[in-house]
Protein backbone atom coordinates (compact mmCIF):
# COMPACT_ATOMS: atom_id res chain seq x y z
CA UNK A 1 0.00 0.00 0.00
CA UNK A 2 2.62 2.40 1.18
CA UNK A 3 4.58 1.56 -1.58
CA UNK A 4 1.74 2.36 -3.96
CA UNK A 5 1.31 5.57 -2.56
CA UNK A 6 4.80 6.65 -3.29
CA UNK A 7 4.65 5.33 -6.76
CA UNK A 8 1.24 7.90 -7.36
CA UNK A 9 2.97 10.65 -5.84
CA UNK A 10 5.98 10.64 -7.48
CA UNK A 11 3.74 10.55 -10.76
CA UNK A 12 1.52 13.25 -9.40
CA UNK A 13 4.14 15.34 -8.83
CA UNK A 14 6.30 14.18 -12.50
CA UNK A 15 2.65 15.37 -13.79
CA UNK A 16 3.12 18.86 -12.22
CA UNK A 17 6.67 19.35 -13.22
CA UNK A 18 5.64 18.35 -16.76
CA UNK A 19 2.48 20.74 -16.61
CA UNK A 20 4.69 23.27 -15.35
CA UNK A 21 7.23 23.11 -18.12
CA UNK A 22 4.70 22.66 -20.86
CA UNK A 23 2.93 26.28 -19.54
CA UNK A 24 6.80 27.82 -19.81
CA UNK A 25 7.37 26.82 -23.34
CA UNK A 26 3.82 27.84 -24.62
CA UNK A 27 4.11 31.63 -23.18
CA UNK A 28 6.25 32.70 -26.29
CA UNK A 29 3.38 31.44 -28.33
CA UNK A 30 0.67 33.93 -26.72
CA UNK A 31 0.85 37.39 -24.80
CA UNK A 32 4.69 37.30 -23.83
CA UNK A 33 4.96 36.71 -19.89
CA UNK A 34 5.70 39.79 -18.05
CA UNK A 35 4.62 41.56 -15.16
CA UNK A 36 1.39 43.48 -15.01
CA UNK A 37 1.25 47.32 -15.52
CA UNK A 38 1.98 49.06 -12.67
CA UNK A 39 -1.01 51.55 -12.85
CA UNK A 40 -3.84 51.99 -15.73
CA UNK A 41 -4.74 54.76 -18.14
CA UNK A 42 -8.20 55.06 -19.41
CA UNK A 43 -8.86 56.35 -22.60
CA UNK A 44 -12.19 57.43 -23.72
CA UNK A 45 -12.90 58.02 -27.70
CA UNK A 46 -15.69 58.65 -30.28
CA UNK A 47 -16.93 55.33 -32.30
CA UNK A 48 -14.97 54.27 -35.97
CA UNK A 49 -18.41 56.25 -37.23
CA UNK A 50 -17.85 59.38 -35.89
CA UNK A 51 -14.04 59.77 -35.45
CA UNK A 52 -12.25 57.43 -36.79
CA UNK A 53 -8.69 58.92 -36.09
CA UNK A 54 -9.47 59.60 -32.01
CA UNK A 55 -9.74 55.88 -31.61
CA UNK A 56 -7.31 54.45 -34.01
CA UNK A 57 -5.05 56.45 -31.27
CA UNK A 58 -6.27 54.74 -28.78
CA UNK A 59 -5.56 51.23 -30.70
CA UNK A 60 -1.78 52.17 -31.01
CA UNK A 61 -1.40 52.90 -27.19
CA UNK A 62 -2.87 49.44 -26.60
CA UNK A 63 -0.60 48.19 -29.29
CA UNK A 64 1.95 50.06 -27.54
CA UNK A 65 1.40 49.33 -24.15
CA UNK A 66 -1.22 46.63 -23.67
CA UNK A 67 -5.00 46.87 -22.44
CA UNK A 68 -5.76 46.01 -19.00
CA UNK A 69 -7.79 42.73 -19.62
CA UNK A 70 -4.48 41.35 -20.65
CA UNK A 71 -2.36 42.58 -17.56
CA UNK A 72 -1.54 45.97 -20.16
CA UNK A 73 -2.17 49.20 -19.28
CA UNK A 74 -4.66 51.20 -21.20
CA UNK A 75 -8.64 50.65 -20.52
CA UNK A 76 -10.26 52.26 -23.74
CA UNK A 77 -13.95 52.74 -24.31
CA UNK A 78 -15.90 54.83 -26.61
CA UNK A 79 -18.87 57.20 -25.57
CA UNK A 80 -21.99 57.20 -28.06
CA UNK A 81 -22.62 58.28 -31.20
CA UNK A 82 -25.40 60.30 -30.31
CA UNK A 83 -23.71 61.77 -27.04
CA UNK A 84 -25.79 64.92 -26.54
CA UNK A 85 -28.47 63.04 -25.93
CA UNK A 86 -26.94 60.68 -23.60
CA UNK A 87 -24.73 62.94 -22.24
CA UNK A 88 -25.61 61.20 -18.38
CA UNK A 89 -24.13 57.37 -20.13
CA UNK A 90 -21.25 59.06 -21.05
CA UNK A 91 -20.57 60.59 -18.01
CA UNK A 92 -21.37 57.56 -15.69
CA UNK A 93 -18.95 55.25 -18.46
CA UNK A 94 -16.03 57.93 -17.67
CA UNK A 95 -16.79 57.71 -13.63
CA UNK A 96 -16.64 54.31 -13.80
CA UNK A 97 -13.26 54.41 -14.82
CA UNK A 98 -12.42 55.46 -11.07
CA UNK A 99 -13.14 52.30 -9.38
CA UNK A 100 -10.24 50.87 -11.08
CA UNK A 101 -7.94 50.90 -7.75
CA UNK A 102 -4.74 51.20 -10.37
CA UNK A 103 -6.05 53.93 -12.99
CA UNK A 104 -4.00 57.06 -12.37
CA UNK A 105 -4.82 59.28 -15.89
CA UNK A 106 -8.26 59.80 -17.80
CA UNK A 107 -7.56 60.48 -21.47
CA UNK A 108 -10.76 62.19 -23.55
CA UNK A 109 -10.84 62.89 -27.02
CA UNK A 110 -12.90 64.21 -27.77
CA UNK A 111 -14.16 65.96 -25.18
CA UNK A 112 -17.57 65.74 -25.91
CA UNK A 113 -20.53 67.45 -23.55
CA UNK A 114 -20.31 65.95 -20.15
CA UNK A 115 -16.96 65.77 -19.88
CA UNK A 116 -16.48 68.53 -17.37
CA UNK A 117 -19.47 67.06 -15.51
CA UNK A 118 -17.74 63.61 -15.51
CA UNK A 119 -14.35 64.87 -14.47
CA UNK A 120 -15.92 66.86 -11.40
CA UNK A 121 -17.31 63.31 -10.33
CA UNK A 122 -13.94 61.37 -10.73
CA UNK A 123 -12.30 63.72 -8.82
CA UNK A 124 -14.83 63.85 -5.92
CA UNK A 125 -14.43 60.08 -5.84
CA UNK A 126 -10.65 60.20 -6.34
CA UNK A 127 -8.30 63.44 -6.62
CA UNK A 128 -5.28 61.19 -7.49
CA UNK A 129 -6.33 60.88 -10.96
CA UNK A 130 -4.62 63.10 -13.62
CA UNK A 131 -7.58 64.36 -16.20
CA UNK A 132 -6.28 65.05 -19.75
CA UNK A 133 -9.21 66.64 -22.23
CA UNK A 134 -8.50 66.53 -26.23
CA UNK A 135 -10.66 68.72 -28.22
CA UNK A 136 -13.12 69.62 -25.66
CA UNK A 137 -16.35 70.87 -26.71
CA UNK A 138 -17.62 72.63 -23.84
CA UNK A 139 -16.65 76.87 -23.28
CA UNK A 140 -13.24 76.78 -22.07
CA UNK A 141 -13.69 78.32 -18.44
CA UNK A 142 -16.17 75.22 -17.88
CA UNK A 143 -13.16 72.44 -19.21
CA UNK A 144 -10.41 73.95 -17.47
CA UNK A 145 -12.23 74.56 -13.98
CA UNK A 146 -12.35 70.49 -14.14
CA UNK A 147 -9.41 69.38 -16.35
CA UNK A 148 -5.80 68.99 -15.07
CA UNK A 149 -4.64 70.06 -19.05
CA UNK A 150 -6.73 70.69 -21.56
CA UNK A 151 -6.07 70.86 -25.11
CA UNK A 152 -7.79 71.92 -28.55
CA UNK A 153 -6.43 72.68 -31.99
CA UNK A 154 -5.31 76.60 -32.26
CA UNK A 155 -8.84 77.87 -33.09
CA UNK A 156 -7.23 81.31 -33.18
CA UNK A 157 -4.26 80.79 -34.75
CA UNK A 158 -6.17 78.92 -37.14
CA UNK A 159 -8.89 81.00 -37.86
CA UNK A 160 -6.85 83.02 -39.63
CA UNK A 161 -4.15 80.50 -40.95
CA UNK A 162 -6.65 78.75 -43.04
CA UNK A 163 -7.71 81.76 -45.10
CA UNK A 164 -4.44 82.29 -45.43
CA UNK A 165 -3.44 79.32 -46.83
CA UNK A 166 -6.66 79.18 -48.65
CA UNK A 167 -5.84 82.75 -50.66
CA UNK A 168 -1.98 80.39 -51.56
CA UNK A 169 -3.86 78.18 -52.78
CA UNK A 170 -5.63 80.84 -55.01
CA UNK A 171 -9.03 80.78 -53.36
CA UNK A 172 -11.23 84.47 -53.60
CA UNK A 173 -14.07 83.02 -51.89
CA UNK A 174 -14.77 80.99 -48.50
CA UNK A 175 -17.39 78.69 -47.57
CA UNK A 176 -17.73 77.47 -44.02
CA UNK A 177 -20.06 74.78 -43.18
CA UNK A 178 -21.60 74.40 -39.86
CA UNK A 179 -24.70 74.12 -37.42
CA UNK A 180 -25.90 75.96 -34.59
CA UNK A 181 -24.56 73.36 -31.69
CA UNK A 182 -21.05 73.95 -33.28
CA UNK A 183 -21.87 77.42 -34.08
CA UNK A 184 -22.09 77.58 -29.81
CA UNK A 185 -18.88 76.55 -28.44
CA UNK A 186 -16.81 79.43 -28.35
CA UNK A 187 -13.51 77.00 -29.75
CA UNK A 188 -15.40 77.05 -32.83
CA UNK A 189 -17.67 80.09 -32.98
CA UNK A 190 -15.15 82.33 -32.38
CA UNK A 191 -13.25 80.68 -34.91
CA UNK A 192 -15.61 81.46 -37.43
CA UNK A 193 -15.56 84.75 -36.43
CA UNK A 194 -11.78 85.03 -37.00
CA UNK A 195 -11.82 83.63 -40.46
CA UNK A 196 -14.61 85.94 -41.37
CA UNK A 197 -12.30 88.92 -40.29
CA UNK A 198 -9.35 87.17 -41.90
CA UNK A 199 -11.37 86.82 -45.36
CA UNK A 200 -11.57 90.57 -45.34
CA UNK A 201 -7.96 91.43 -44.20
CA UNK A 202 -6.72 89.38 -47.10
CA UNK A 203 -9.34 90.15 -49.46
CA UNK A 204 -11.85 87.25 -49.93
CA UNK A 205 -15.43 86.66 -49.69
CA UNK A 206 -16.62 84.99 -46.13
CA UNK A 207 -20.12 82.80 -46.74
CA UNK A 208 -21.63 80.89 -44.48
CA UNK A 209 -23.59 77.71 -45.17
CA UNK A 210 -26.08 75.57 -42.65
CA UNK A 211 -26.15 71.88 -43.13
CA UNK A 212 -27.68 69.31 -40.45
CA UNK A 213 -26.18 68.21 -37.23
CA UNK A 214 -25.33 64.41 -37.32
CA UNK A 215 -26.16 64.49 -33.95
CA UNK A 216 -29.86 65.43 -34.32
CA UNK A 217 -32.69 63.13 -36.06
CA UNK A 218 -31.13 62.67 -39.06
CA UNK A 219 -28.30 60.87 -38.13
CA UNK A 220 -24.94 60.73 -39.86
CA UNK A 221 -26.06 59.48 -42.93
CA UNK A 222 -28.98 62.21 -43.82
CA UNK A 223 -25.87 64.61 -42.86
CA UNK A 224 -23.93 62.79 -45.49
CA UNK A 225 -26.35 62.94 -47.91
CA UNK A 226 -27.17 66.46 -47.55
CA UNK A 227 -23.59 67.41 -48.39
CA UNK A 228 -23.47 65.44 -51.11
CA UNK A 229 -26.76 66.82 -52.41
CA UNK A 230 -25.57 70.14 -51.86
CA UNK A 231 -21.86 70.94 -52.53
CA UNK A 232 -22.16 71.02 -56.93
CA UNK A 233 -25.22 73.47 -56.47
CA UNK A 234 -22.91 75.73 -53.91
CA UNK A 235 -19.89 75.26 -56.53
CA UNK A 236 -21.69 76.31 -59.19
CA UNK A 237 -23.22 79.27 -56.89
CA UNK A 238 -19.81 80.49 -55.81
CA UNK A 239 -17.20 79.18 -58.32
CA UNK A 240 -14.05 76.90 -58.58
CA UNK A 241 -11.63 79.34 -56.89
CA UNK A 242 -13.87 78.55 -53.69
CA UNK A 243 -12.19 76.83 -50.60
CA UNK A 244 -14.92 74.93 -48.56
CA UNK A 245 -14.47 74.24 -44.57
CA UNK A 246 -16.82 71.62 -42.43
CA UNK A 247 -16.58 72.06 -38.62
CA UNK A 248 -17.63 68.40 -38.63
CA UNK A 249 -15.89 64.89 -39.09
CA UNK A 250 -19.26 63.39 -40.85
CA UNK A 251 -19.48 66.02 -43.29
CA UNK A 252 -15.49 65.75 -44.47
CA UNK A 253 -16.17 62.71 -46.78
CA UNK A 254 -19.05 63.66 -48.49
CA UNK A 255 -17.38 67.00 -49.02
CA UNK A 256 -14.29 66.15 -50.43
CA UNK A 257 -15.77 63.40 -52.72
CA UNK A 258 -18.14 66.30 -54.47
CA UNK A 259 -15.26 68.59 -54.54
CA UNK A 260 -13.28 66.16 -55.80
CA UNK A 261 -15.89 65.66 -58.72
CA UNK A 262 -17.14 69.38 -59.19
CA UNK A 263 -14.03 71.32 -58.46
CA UNK A 264 -13.17 73.79 -55.37
CA UNK A 265 -10.73 74.17 -52.82
CA UNK A 266 -9.89 72.45 -49.57
CA UNK A 267 -7.09 73.76 -47.25
CA UNK A 268 -7.65 71.22 -44.25
CA UNK A 269 -10.50 69.31 -42.19
CA UNK A 270 -11.56 70.79 -38.84
CA UNK A 271 -9.49 67.87 -37.46
CA UNK A 272 -6.95 67.85 -40.34
CA UNK A 273 -5.89 64.22 -40.96
CA UNK A 274 -4.87 62.27 -44.43
CA UNK A 275 -7.56 59.09 -43.32
CA UNK A 276 -10.22 62.35 -42.69
CA UNK A 277 -12.49 61.86 -45.60
CA UNK A 278 -10.06 60.79 -47.85
CA UNK A 279 -9.78 57.64 -47.84
CA UNK A 280 -13.69 57.07 -48.41
CA UNK A 281 -14.03 59.99 -50.77
CA UNK A 282 -11.42 58.19 -52.80
CA UNK A 283 -12.07 54.84 -52.18
CA UNK A 284 -8.53 53.72 -51.44
CA UNK A 285 -8.00 50.86 -49.41
CA UNK A 286 -5.09 51.89 -46.82
CA UNK A 287 -5.10 48.68 -44.79
CA UNK A 288 -1.59 47.98 -45.63
CA UNK A 289 -0.40 51.32 -44.83
CA UNK A 290 -2.12 51.40 -41.64
CA UNK A 291 -0.33 53.51 -38.82
CA UNK A 292 2.22 54.73 -41.08
CA UNK A 293 1.53 58.45 -41.69
CA UNK A 294 3.90 58.58 -44.22
CA UNK A 295 2.88 55.86 -46.47
CA UNK A 296 -0.50 56.98 -46.11
CA UNK A 297 0.08 60.49 -47.23
CA UNK A 298 2.13 59.26 -49.80
CA UNK A 299 -0.94 57.19 -51.32
CA UNK A 300 -3.58 59.80 -50.62
CA UNK A 301 -1.86 62.21 -52.61
CA UNK A 302 -1.10 60.16 -55.14
CA UNK A 303 -4.86 59.63 -55.61
CA UNK A 304 -5.82 63.22 -54.87
CA UNK A 305 -3.31 63.84 -57.95
CA UNK A 306 -4.78 61.31 -59.88
CA UNK A 307 -7.96 63.05 -59.44
CA UNK A 308 -6.67 66.58 -60.53
CA UNK A 309 -6.72 67.77 -56.87
CA UNK A 310 -2.85 69.03 -57.40
CA UNK A 311 -2.52 72.29 -55.70
CA UNK A 312 -5.76 71.99 -54.73
CA UNK A 313 -6.33 69.93 -51.44
CA UNK A 314 -4.59 69.78 -48.45
CA UNK A 315 -4.26 68.28 -44.81
CA UNK A 316 -1.89 67.66 -42.23
CA UNK A 317 0.92 65.30 -42.48
CA UNK A 318 0.17 63.51 -39.77
CA UNK A 319 -3.29 63.24 -37.90
CA UNK A 320 -4.77 65.66 -35.52
CA UNK A 321 -7.08 63.16 -33.40
CA UNK A 322 -5.01 60.28 -33.57
CA UNK A 323 -2.10 62.27 -32.30
CA UNK A 324 -4.20 63.91 -29.64
CA UNK A 325 -5.45 60.59 -28.50
CA UNK A 326 -1.54 58.57 -28.44
CA UNK A 327 -0.09 62.03 -27.68
CA UNK A 328 -1.99 62.68 -24.46
CA UNK A 329 -1.79 59.24 -23.46
CA UNK A 330 1.99 59.41 -23.70
CA UNK A 331 1.82 62.27 -21.90
CA UNK A 332 0.04 60.98 -19.74
CA UNK A 333 2.35 58.23 -18.85
CA UNK A 334 4.85 60.53 -18.58
CA UNK A 335 3.29 62.42 -15.81
CA UNK A 336 2.24 59.17 -13.74
CA UNK A 337 5.74 57.71 -14.11
CA UNK A 338 7.27 61.60 -12.81
CA UNK A 339 9.13 62.49 -16.01
CA UNK A 340 6.66 65.51 -16.94
CA UNK A 341 5.48 68.03 -15.25
CA UNK A 342 1.33 68.09 -16.28
CA UNK A 343 1.58 72.30 -17.64
CA UNK A 344 4.83 71.25 -19.74
CA UNK A 345 4.28 72.18 -23.41
CA UNK A 346 7.92 71.32 -24.14
CA UNK A 347 7.11 67.81 -22.69
CA UNK A 348 3.30 67.81 -24.37
CA UNK A 349 5.40 68.70 -27.54
CA UNK A 350 7.79 65.71 -26.93
CA UNK A 351 5.27 63.03 -26.27
CA UNK A 352 3.47 64.33 -29.39
CA UNK A 353 6.71 63.86 -31.58
CA UNK A 354 6.59 60.19 -30.68
CA UNK A 355 3.76 59.69 -32.90
CA UNK A 356 4.61 62.63 -35.55
CA UNK A 357 7.91 62.17 -36.39
CA UNK A 358 9.36 65.58 -38.26
CA UNK A 359 6.54 67.66 -38.15
CA UNK A 360 6.71 71.29 -37.53
CA UNK A 361 4.04 72.30 -34.32
CA UNK A 362 3.43 75.47 -32.99
CA UNK A 363 0.78 77.16 -30.38
CA UNK A 364 0.86 78.60 -26.75
CA UNK A 365 -1.75 79.10 -23.89
CA UNK A 366 -5.53 79.64 -24.08
CA UNK A 367 -5.86 83.59 -23.15
CA UNK A 368 -9.54 84.36 -22.39
CA UNK A 369 -10.26 88.00 -24.58
CA UNK A 370 -12.27 88.71 -22.02
CA UNK A 371 -10.21 89.38 -19.11
CA UNK A 372 -6.60 88.94 -20.59
CA UNK A 373 -6.15 86.62 -18.71
CA UNK A 374 -3.28 83.00 -19.88
CA UNK A 375 -4.74 79.56 -18.94
CA UNK A 376 -1.82 77.16 -17.27
CA UNK A 377 -3.78 74.21 -18.09
CA UNK A 378 -5.52 75.13 -21.34
CA UNK A 379 -3.08 74.76 -24.89
CA UNK A 380 -3.59 75.29 -28.32
CA UNK A 381 -1.36 73.49 -30.91
CA UNK A 382 -1.44 73.69 -34.94
CA UNK A 383 1.04 72.19 -37.38
CA UNK A 384 1.69 73.12 -40.86
CA UNK A 385 -0.61 72.30 -43.63
CA UNK A 386 0.78 70.32 -46.06
CA UNK A 387 -0.96 70.72 -50.18
CA UNK A 388 -0.87 67.41 -51.90
CA UNK A 389 1.00 67.69 -55.39
CA UNK A 390 2.87 70.54 -53.85
CA UNK A 391 4.35 70.11 -50.42
CA UNK A 392 4.16 72.42 -47.22
CA UNK A 393 3.33 75.89 -46.59
CA UNK A 394 5.22 77.16 -43.85
CA UNK A 395 1.79 77.98 -42.16
CA UNK A 396 3.37 77.70 -38.61
CA UNK A 397 6.05 80.43 -39.57
CA UNK A 398 3.32 82.88 -40.38
CA UNK A 399 2.50 85.68 -37.52
CA UNK A 400 -0.94 85.90 -36.45
CA UNK A 401 -1.99 89.65 -35.70
CA UNK A 402 -2.93 90.48 -31.89
CA UNK A 403 -6.51 91.37 -32.85
CA UNK A 404 -7.45 88.55 -33.65
CA UNK A 405 -6.43 86.95 -30.41
CA UNK A 406 -8.20 90.36 -28.84
CA UNK A 407 -11.78 89.62 -30.58
CA UNK A 408 -14.17 88.61 -28.04
CA UNK A 409 -16.54 85.68 -28.83
CA UNK A 410 -20.49 86.89 -29.41
CA UNK A 411 -22.92 83.89 -29.95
Amino acid sequence: MKKSLSIMLIALMALAITLAGCQKAAAPAGAPAQAKAAFHIGVVTGTVSQSEDDLRGAEELIKRYGKVSDGGMIQHITYPDNFMDQQETTISQVVALADDPLMKAIVMNQSVPGTAEAFKRVRAKRSDILLLAGEPHEDPLVIQGAADLALNSDFISRGYTIIWAAKQLGADTFVHISFPRHMSYETLGLRRQIMEEACKDLGMKFVFETAPDPTSDVGVAGAQQFILEKVPAWVQKYGKNTAFFCTNDAHTEPLLKQLLQYGGLFVEADLPSPLMGYPGALGIDLTAEAGNFPAILKKVEQAVVDKGGAGRFGTWAFSYGFTVTAGLGEFAKNVVEGKAQKNDLNALYAAFSVYTPGAQWNGGSYIDANTGVKANNHLLVYMDTYVFGKGYLPTTKQVVADKYYNMKFSK
